[in-house]
């Protein structure tokens, strides 16, 4: 399968950012590409470095013009497009969805971000719901899709359930950058830690991972912060964590990488992890924490 990777910048004008969007999934159809990735949240600038009530405004209904423009995308390029939106699903009720287009047009399915984050810089649970349709793989003419977005990464219990779910890949949308008063050593620890988790999910459940980031920097309009710096660095990883293509850190980058989907089948012979799991000692998953009693 032949994977479009679409690391963009983006800014308020979001006539302008569909149109690159649509002018990346052109240029990468016309390569190739049978499955194309767009990063999180990709109709405007990352607008939860603060909380302002009126941006709720920049939410979309769907189905809505966002998605009749990526259904469009997708007929008229025969491509699978797996797209990110801030959806208002009822008044009062937002979430930060994932929408996966089918070559034809129609909507394969969504997913709706679980995990959300509310951090400086971050404040993503002012504007989302969590989501309620649990973690269910998307079924398409390119494989079974495990899409989760962005914060989703770094739950392992996420990739797990997917890849129960028979998921034969996992992808996930992302938008996730330095604070740029950070030293380089933090970043550079931060971008690691980051590419090094999902490497591990590939390696757990024995499928490839997609990880589409934002790049460029943008700046907090309340001036209460230095703004995000969004680090790009997007990456496919094999079954076994092995990276096949590795994105620049600070500039957009459009590029198709090759998944080999059957190695999963291979590679899961090899390291039977799933065969071995104690699904009878796992109980405590269920809980925050665990408390234990004081050794004497």
């Amino acid at each position: 399968m032949k994977v479009g990777i679409v690391q963009h910048f983006f800014s308020e004008d979001i006539d302008s950012n569909r149109s690159r969007n649509l002018a990346a999934i052109q240029n990468l159809a016309d390569e190739g590409a049978e499955l194309i990735v767009l990063s999180e949240l990709h109709d405007s600038l990352y607008f939860c470095q603060h909380e302002n009530v009126d941006l709720f405004d920049l939410a979309v209904e769907l189905p809505g013009d966002f998605t009749d423009f990526y259904a469009d995308a997708a007929r008229e390029n025969n491509v699978v497009i797996v797209t990110s939106a801030f959806e208002k699903r009822a008044p009062g009720l937002y979430h930060n969805t994932s929408i996966v287009f089918e070559k034809d047009g129609t909507i394969a399915g969504t997913y709706r971000k679980m995990h959300i984050p509310d951090d400086p810089g971050f404040y993503e649970k002012f504007y989302f719901t969590p989501g309620d349709q649990g973690f269910t793989p998307i079924n398409t003419s390119v494989g079974r899709l495990g899409v989760l977005v962005c914060w989703d990464q770094w739950y392992p219990e996420a990739a797990r359930l997917m890849t129960l779910a028979g998921a034969e890949v996992l992808i996930y949308p992302t938008a996730i950058g330095w604070n740029p008063d950070d030293p380089d050593d933090e970043k550079a620890r931060q971008r690691e830690a980051w590419i090094t988790v999902m490497r591990g999910h590939a390696v757990a459940n024995g499928l490839p991972v997609i990880a589409v980031n934002r790049v460029g920097y943008e700046e907090d309009p309340t001036e209460s912060s230095s703004g995000i710096d969004f680090w790009g660095s997007s990456f496919v990883a094999g079954p076994q964590g092995e990276l096949l293509t590795l994105c620049v850190e600070n500039a957009a980058e459009e590029r198709i990488v090759d998944i080999d989907k059957s190695r999963s089948e291979n590679v899961r012979r090899w390291w039977p992890f799933l065969r071995d799991r104690r699904i009878d000692a796992y109980e405590g998953l269920t809980r925050r924490f665990l408390d234990t009693p004081n050794l004497k």
